[in-house]
C-alpha cells in the first residue's frame, strides 16, 4: 500500500489523497484507486462541507459564564447573541428556534417556556463528555432536519480507561467519571454538573432576591458485542428551578440631549420549573466496510411551569439636558403581569438509517423516521397597564375629561390545548469524490421529505454542496451550496397570540445559496486559514414574531416574506504557536414585509459584528496560560411590544460589547511524564483558574421595557441590562 499525504492546516476541511492498490493474485494485475477527503480522517462523521470543527478541549476552556460548546460557537462570525446568560444562539438572521440541535444524531429540545435569559440553565451539551462538534451555518446536507438556519451535530465520546474528573467553583460544579473494560467491549461514562448563578445575578443594577439552581445528570454507555455490532445507550435529566423576588431598580437611559431616568418598584414573585428527560437506545451493525446500519429509539419528555404575579408602579423623570437639574414631571403609571402556564412535551419514536459506501470515493446514505409527539398546554396570562389613573388601552381619546373608561387588559392569553401528532421523515442522499482534470471536486446532493398529521402539510426539501480545489500552487477550496430550506411548525410556531393551536399554520421557508472559499497559508512559520463566505436568503410564508429578551412569541399567521444577505470572514490559526486562535467579523441584514406594507428590519437584524478567541501563554513559564473572547456587536431592532404595530415600533437596542478573561495555572499537565509520588501522584490534570467575566464592567442591554407616560402619547422603552463584571475562581482535575 502506498499512500502520499499533503500537509494542510489540521483544523479546516482538507485534502488528502491515498493511492490504494490491490493485486489479483491470479493475474498480478494492478488496480489504482485514489481517495479524495474533504474532512479529517479522525472525526470520519460527516461528509458536509459546510461544516466547521469545534475543539472539545477549546470549549472546555473558554471563559463564559455558560461555558462549554455555544460560547465558542458565539466567536463565530455567523453566530449572534446579545446575552452572556443564555445558550441560545441567532444563526445568519434566524431567531434562537430555528436551528438544529444533535446528539450523537439524535434531535434535541431546548425548554420552550424561557422568557429571560435569567430563568435559562446550563446547556444540555456536557464538554466533558464531547469527543467532536461539527458545526453548519447554513446550507447543511439533507440528513439534517427540517430548520432554516443552522445545524449542531455532538458526539459523545466513550473512555479508554477508568477516569474521574472535576470542577468546582463560585458558580457550581461537575463531576464526571468512566471506565471501560479490559476488553473494550464495555464502556460508560457518567457525568452530573450543579449551577447556582445567585452571585452573579447580583451583578445587575437592581434590588432583587434570586435563587435560580440547575442541575442535570448524563450517561453514555456502550458495549460493542463483536467487531461488526454494537449498541449504545443516552441518558439525560434536568431539573432547573428559577425564584425571583424583584424590590426595586432604577435605570438612566434617554440621551445627553433628553437624559431620562425611571424609578421602578415591585411588589409579587415569579417561580418557575423546568424538568428534562430523555433517553435513546441505539444498535450499530457494519457487516462489512461498504455497509452501515443504525437503529435509534428515543425518548424526550419535558416539563415545564412559569408561574409568576408581579406589580411593578414606576416614575419617569426628565432632566434639564443644560443644567442636569430634575423637571417638573406626571409620567407615572403601574402594571400587574400574571401568569399560571404549564406545559408537557412527549416525543418518542424510532429512526433507522444506512450508509453505503461501495468505494472509498462514494456514499449514498438513507434515512427514515417515525416520531410520536403529546403537547398539552395550559396558559392563562395577562397584563394590567394603568397610567395616572387609567387603563390601557383605554376606549376613550381624553382621560382628563372626568371617565376613566372601562378597566381593560392590556392582553389576555388563555389557552388549553392538547394534542398528539405524528411526524415522518425521510432522506436519500448521494456523495461523490473525483478528479475534474488535475482538480479535486467533491458533490453532495440530497433531498429530504417530512410530512406533519397536525397540519397535514408535506415539504420537500432538495439539497446540493459542491466544493472544487483548483490544481493551483495557492492552495485554495471554492465551496457551493445551498437548497430549499424549511422551519417546520412545532409548538411555539402553532400557538396563536390568543393561547390557541392554529392547525392552518404552515412552514416557513428560505431558499438559500452560500458561497464560500478557504484560503490556507503559512504566515510566521505556522498555519493559517482564512475563510470567507457571501450568502442570500429569499424567505416566504414567515411568521411575523415579537421578541422580549429570549422569548420568541409568534404571531399565528404565515403573511410576511422576507430576505437575508451577508459575509462572514474568520482568519484561525496559531497567532501562538502551539495553540489555535481567530479572529471573525460579520456584516448581515435581514428583513421582512408584513401584508405588503414594505421592508423593516426583523428583530434579529444583527448588521456588523466582530468577535476574537485567543490564546497565550507565558513562554517561559507555559503553565501559566489565558485565554479571551471578545465580542462586539451592533445592536438588535427590539422589536414591538406584544399586540403593537412592529411598523410603530423601530427601537435599536446599543451595541453589545463585552470582554471575558480566563486566567489559569497548570500545577500537573498531562502531557508532562515526569513522575509523581504520594497524594499527587494520583492525579493526571490539576488546574487552578480564575475566570473575569465582563472585564470592563459594560452596561449591555438584552431588551426593552416598554412604559407609557400619562396621556400615553409615548411609550419610553426602558433598557432591560444584563450582569457586570464578575470574578470566578475555578478549580479542575483529572484522576
Amino acid at each position: 500500500m502506498k499512500k502520499l499525504v499533503l500537509p494542510l492546516s489540521l483544523m479546516v476541511p482538507i485534502l488528502i489523497f491515498s493511492q490504494h492498490r490491490k493485486k489479483d493474485t491470479a493475474t498480478t494485475k494492478v488496480t489504482d484507486i485514489e481517495e479524495v477527503v474533504f474532512q479529517k480522517k479522525t472525526t470520519g462523521k460527516t461528509n458536509d462541507l459546510t461544516n466547521i470543527k469545534i475543539s472539545a478541549k477549546e470549549a472546555k476552556a473558554v471563559a463564559s459564564i455558560n461555558g462549554g460548546i455555544e460560547g465558542l460557537l458565539k466567536t463565530l462570525p455567523s453566530v449572534n447573541s446579545n446575552t452572556e446568560l443564555s445558550s441560545q444562539y441567532m444563526v445568519r438572521g434566524g431567531n434562537y428556534d430555528e436551528n438544529l440541535i444533535y446528539i450523537n444524531d439524535i434531535e434535541i429540545y431546548r425548554p420552550f417556556l424561557i422568557r429571560n435569559s435569567q430563568q435559562e440553565g446550563m446547556s444540555i451539551i456536557n464538554p466533558d463528555m464531547v469527543s467532536s462538534v461539527n458545526f453548519s451555518a447554513g446550507g447543511f446536507e439533507a440528513k439534517y432536519g427540517d430548520k432554516m438556519s443552522s445545524a449542531l451535530n455532538i458526539y459523545y465520546r466513550e473512555p479508554e480507561k477508568f477516569e474521574l474528573s472535576g470542577e468546582a467553583s463560585l458558580i457550581g460544579g461537575k463531576l464526571s467519571t468512566g471506565f471501560a473494560s479490559k476488553d473494550k467491549k464495555l464502556t460508560a461514562l457518567f457525568s452530573g454538573r450543579y449551577r447556582n448563578t445567585n452571585l452573579i445575578l447580583k451583578t445587575l443594577n437592581e434590588k432583587t432576591d434570586f435563587n435560580p439552581t440547575y442541575w442535570d445528570f448524563q450517561s453514555y454507555i456502550n458495549y460493542h458485542v463483536n467487531d461488526k455490532f454494537s449498541m449504545s445507550f443516552i441518558g439525560y435529566f434536568s431539573k432547573n428551578d428559577y425564584e425571583m423576588i424583584p424590590k426595586q431598580k432604577t435605570v438612566d437611559f434617554g440621551s445627553q440631549l433628553q437624559p431620562i431616568k425611571v424609578y421602578i418598584g415591585y411588589a409579587g414573585q415569579e417561580n418557575d420549573q423546568y424538568k428534562n428527560m430523555m433517553g435513546t437506545f441505539s444498535l450499530n451493525y457494519k457487516p462489512s466496510d461498504q455497509w452501515k446500519f443504525t437503529l435509534d429509539s428515543f425518548a424526550y419528555q419535558n416539563r415545564e411551569k412559569e408561574y409568576y404575579t408581579i406589580e411593578s408602579g414606576f416614575q419617569v423623570q426628565t432632566f434639564d439636558p443644560k443644567t442636569k437639574e430634575p423637571m417638573a414631571s406626571f409620567d407615572t403609571g403601574s402594571q400587574i403581569e400574571h401568569a399560571r402556564n404549564d406545559l408537557f412535551v412527549r416525543t418518542y419514536g424510532t429512526q433507522f438509517r444506512a450508509k453505503f459506501s461501495p468505494n472509498v470515493n462514494t456514499d449514498f446514505e438513507v434515512g427514515f423516521k417515525y416520531e410520536k409527539e403529546n403537547l398539552k398546554d395550559l396558559t392563562n396570562e395577562w397584563k394590567v397597564v394603568d397610567s395616572t389613573g387609567y387603563s390601557l388601552p383605554r376606549p376613550i381619546p381624553d382621560p382628563r375629561t372626568g371617565n376613566t373608561g372601562d378597566l381593560k387588559l392590556f392582553y389576555y392569553i388563555a389557552g388549553n390545548n392538547n394534542i398528539e401528532p405524528t411526524r415522518l421523515s425521510a432522506y436519500a442522499q448521494y456523495s461523490q469524490k473525483f478528479y475534474w482534470g488535475a482538480s479535486k471536486v467533491f458533490v453532495n446532493a440530497g433531498v429530504r421529505v417530512s410530512n406533519w398529521s397536525f397540519n397535514k402539510e408535506t415539504i420537500v426539501s432538495p439539497r446540493v454542496q459542491f466544493a472544487i480545489k483548483p490544481d493551483w500552487d495557492t492552495d485554495m477550496l471554492f465551496k457551493l451550496s445551498g437548497g430549499i430550506y424549511y422551519q417546520a411548525p412545532f409548538y411555539k410556531e402553532i400557538k396563536d397570540l390568543d393561547g390557541s393551536f392554529n392547525s392552518d399554520i404552515k412552514s416557513q421557508r428560505s431558499i438559500q445559496v452560500i458561497l464560500a472559499n478557504d484560503y490556507e497559508f503559512q504566515m510566521y512559520d505556522r498555519p493559517f486559514k482564512l475563510t470567507t463566505e457571501l450568502y442570500y436568503k429569499k424567505m416566504d410564508n414567515l411568521i411575523p414574531y415579537y421578541m422580549d429578551n429570549v422569548r420568541i412569541r409568534y404571531s399565528g399567521k404565515n403573511n410576511a416574506t422576507g430576505y437575508a444577505y451577508g459575509v462572514d470572514a474568520r482568519l484561525f490559526g496559531e497567532f501562538v504557536p502551539g495553540v489555535d486562535s481567530w479572529l471573525s467579523a460579520s456584516y448581515a441584514r435581514v428583513y421582512e414585509n408584513i401584508d405588503g406594507r414594505g421592508d423593516i428590519p426583523r428583530p434579529t437584524d444583527q448588521r456588523f459584528r466582530f468577535a476574537m478567541f485567543y490564546q497565550d501563554y507565558m513562554p517561559s513559564f507555559p503553565s501559566m496560560r489565558v485565554n479571551l473572547t471578545l465580542v462586539y456587536a451592533m445592536g438588535l431592532p427590539n422589536g414591538a411590544p406584544v399586540f403593537t404595530d412592529p411598523y410603530q415600533y423601530q427601537k435599536t437596542l446599543t451595541s453589545y460589547k463585552r470582554v471575558d478573561i480566563g486566567l489559569s495555572k497548570v500545577f500537573i499537565d498531562p502531557r508532562d511524564k515526569k513522575k509523581r509520588s504520594g497524594f499527587w501522584g494520583n492525579f493526571q490534570e490539576l488546574t487552578l483558574g480564575v475566570q473575569v467575566f465582563n472585564a470592563f464592567n459594560i452596561d449591555n442591554a438584552v431588551a426593552n421595557q416598554w412604559v407609557s407616560d400619562y396621556t400615553s402619547t409615548r411609550i419610553y422603552p426602558v433598557p432591560v441590562y444584563l450582569t457586570g463584571r464578575f470574578f470566578n475562581v475555578k478549580l479542575e482535575f483529572k484522576l
